[in-house]
């Protein structure tokens, strides 16, 4: 478990160092001052499985190298599970389940021993098949393979799993609980929010909370279906009342992560009347700014840690918010691909952070 004096791996090579470099020879001091500052916060490294099985070996060998010199926990994404995303921006994922255990087995091997937190599967289970017009077949296939990953990650004694929890303004609350415990959470370390998305932290931990009392109520609860808890839509003192009624003060409940690189504004509300199809608040939303900065001193019981886990500066994907396209009518442009870095929108999120953004000095040598 993560205590809370954990420092989280800072990556002195990452795209907003890069960027930096590249703002100074532009003479753009500013914008180099921002990127710097941006830089030396921690985010986690994405493996997608699109390397070879000995690649992801020696990749995360390399990142557990790297921190372990630092002496900081690496955080790692593990995003290849079959049909992941439902075929939108962030399509692809491993063939099969066997191909995708094979991937999670060699990705493990490069873990060893050391403490390292695992995101696994953003969207793998509150967009999973059974939400995008999928099988009831495929549905098992997904439970199956995320707890397979659990399984063979929890063979590394240092590895934290965390399972995929949608956020605060997605599936309800029972519905994210059952698809948590029919996944494994119950052999992980706990689940996380909030990844790629732009909710506020205080609704957040609010919902968390909910899911992970919801989880031992229905894992303590002979015949109680997911509709049954209190979820994030019912009136707060209602909700409130209902869970203290029905999970005991001294229940042992699962742990949480919270996402919250890019959420320090919350999120986007569109003007009025603008878009008559999806605005697509999730995608690229204008004006967002970084959150509140890594760390697993957060002062809630149940909260590990704040993590960026979505890389800042990254894009959602081409959005088009209902319209024909190409362009994406918030920019007037088309926005780079999903994962394609863009300067413009990491510098927004320096910018619009909240707290104001500075340099992390525990990065620093000695700190």
């Amino acid at each position: 478990m993560l205590g809370a004096e954990s420092r989280f791996y800072v990556d002195p090579g990452s795209k907003a160092v890069q960027q930096a470099w590249t703002d100074l020879r532009a003479h753009d001091l500013a914008g180099a001052k921002a990127m710097a500052e941006l830089g030396s916060w921690p985010v986690a490294q994405w493996f997608n499985g699109t390397a070879t099985a000995q690649q992801t070996t020696d990749a995360m060998a390399e990142l557990q190298g790297k921190a372990a010199r630092a002496r900081q926990v690496p955080v790692a994404v593990a995003y290849n599970v079959p049909g992941r995303d439902c075929s939108q921006y962030s399509a692809g994922g491993a063939a099969n389940s066997a191909e995708y255990a094979a991937w999670i087995d060699a990705l493990a091997r490069g873990i060893g021993d050391r403490t390292t937190v695992v995101v696994l599967e953003p969207d793998g289970l509150a967009l999973s098949p059974a939400f995008c017009g999928g099988t009831a077949a495929q549905q098992q296939d997904r439970l199956a393979e995320i707890g397979a990953a659990v399984d063979r990650l929890a063979q590394q004694r240092g590895t934290l799993v965390y399972l995929d929890g949608g956020h605060s303004g997605w599936q309800n609350v029972g519905t994210q609980a059952r698809l948590l415990i029919d996944a494994g959470v119950g052999r992980a370390q706990g689940f996380f929010l909030n990844v790629s998305n732009y909710m506020a932290d205080a609704s957040l931990i609010r919902y968390g909370t909910q899911v992970s009392k919801c989880v031992w109520y229905l894992e303590h609860t002979p015949g109680a279906g997911a509709d049954s808890c209190a979820n994030q839509y019912w009136p707060a003192a209602d909700a409130d009342a209902w869970y203290a009624a029905h999970v005991p003060a001294d229940a042992t409940l699962t742990h949480f992560v919270i996402d919250s690189s890019r959420n320090g504004q919350g999120p986007w509300t569109p003007p009025a009347g603008k878009y008559t199809g999806d605005p697509q608040v999730w995608c690229n939303p204008p004006g967002r700014g970084l959150g509140t900065r890594p760390t697993a001193a957060t002062g809630v019981p149940l909260l590990d840690a704040y993590l960026w886990v979505k890389v800042p500066g990254e894009s959602d994907g081409s959005c088009t918010r209902g319209t024909a396209g190409p362009l994406d009518p918030e920019y007037g442009i088309v926005d780079p691909p999903a994962g394609g870095w863009w300067p413009e929108q990491a510098l927004t999120l320096a910018r619009n952070a909240t707290p104001k953004l500075g340099f992390n000095t525990g990065a620093l040598p000695g700190h």
